[in-house]
């Protein structure tokens, strides 16, 4: 993944980025040194488990991070439709401009539908709230647009739905609501945080096919939050792989299936199951657990469970993310070894 000063197709760029949780109990390393780029018209998959720091990585980028949370190093490149470039950690999270980028920059969808719409508050009311936030527009007009948004998003009758509250759609339409909230003021690149969650199959196919034809028809970038790997082989054009707040692998989804090179993306892989697999056989499973956030092993975070861990080096040193081939990057000292 190149530099942020040569490439010309990247929307997003996030270097080094540090988002930590002061708490009397001690320091949570939510994000622990994150990069990564956001191209134009792409998808771009952040997976890992459950408690490895992409929703707060999503929260970073929006300066969306509560007390007593913040980042504390790093830096967030936001490459504008005007050709400017702003560093995003700069800026007040409550400034103007910071208000401005969120929604009319970038579009969120929240991971959970059923609670991220006011219960008091009518679809309208929010929809035409954030139009009128970004766009120079009165509420009829706000109105108009919001109706169109959620046409957009496949919603039937989006003159009725648009009076309705939230309780009153079902989670599929709830969710392409919140779809149709984050792309009303048509925004450059959209963060689809667990798009699919709680919902039932069918409904995630449609939800993704939507986000596929949207994204087909505005060129919009999409990063997706997600710990679904099928989701992610058929949704990403790259993909990003984090373990406690690190990266520890990135590449083309193709190169990341086909030829894994990190021990945690390979035992990903190895445990998603299989028509081909024998029945009655255990899946394979990733030994251990997650670390406790205030019990971070030294060296390596993930040589407690790695199988390829090198005694004497993965428990006293960081490995850096480095490059393998000329497009996977890794963090692991199986391959600081081989040069």
């Amino acid at each position: 993944m190149s530099d942020i000063n040569s490439a010309a197709d990247t929307i997003l760029s996030v270097r080094d980025l540090k988002t930590y949780f002061f708490q009397d109990e001690g320091t949570v390393k939510a994000v622990d040194g994150a990069s990564f780029d956001v191209r134009a018209g792409k998808t771009l998959g952040i997976v890992g488990e459950s408690g490895c720091g992409k929703s707060v990585t999503t929260q970073s980028i929006l300066r969306l991070v509560e007390k007593p949370g913040r980042i504390v190093n790093g830096e967030i490149f936001l490459h504008k439709a005007d050709g400017s470039v702003r560093n995003l950690v700069q800026l007040p999270p409550n400034g103007s401009e910071m208000r401005a980028v969120r929604g009319g920059d970038i579009g969120l969808v929240f991971q959970e539908p059923m609670t991220s719409f006011s219960p008091v508050h009518t679809i309208g009311d929010q929809i035409t709230e954030a139009i009128m936030l970004h766009l120079p527009v009165n509420k009829k007009e706000a109105r108009k647009i919001g109706i169109e948004a959620l046409r957009s998003v496949g919603i039937p009758k989006p003159e009725r739905r648009i009076d309705e509250y939230s309780f009153e759609l079902s989670g599929g339409l709830r969710q392409r609501a919140m779809i149709s909230v984050a792309l009303s003021c048509k925004p450059r690149l959209l963060i689809a945080d667990e798009p699919t969650t709680a919902l039932d199959v069918t409904t995630q196919a449609q939800i993704l096919d939507l986000l596929r034809k949207l994204q087909n028809e505005n060129g919009m970038a999409i990063m997706l939050i997600t710990h679904n790997l099928g989701v992610v082989a058929e949704m990403a054009d790259d993909v990003v792989v984090m373990y406690l707040g690190r990266v520890v692998e990135q590449g083309p989804v193709d190169d990341i299936f086909h030829s894994p090179q990190h021990p945690y993306t390979r035992a990903l892989l190895q445990s998603i199951p299989s028509i081909d697999s024998q029945p009655r056989v255990k899946l394979p499973t990733i030994s251990g657990s997650i670390p406790h956030p205030y019990n971070r092993p030294s060296g390596c975070s993930f040589y407690p469970r790695c199988e390829s861990c090198i005694k004497g080096q993965c428990e006293k040193a960081e490995p850096k993310l480095i490059a393998v081939n000329d497009h996977q990057k890794v963090s692991c000292f199986l391959y600081e070894e081989q040069k």
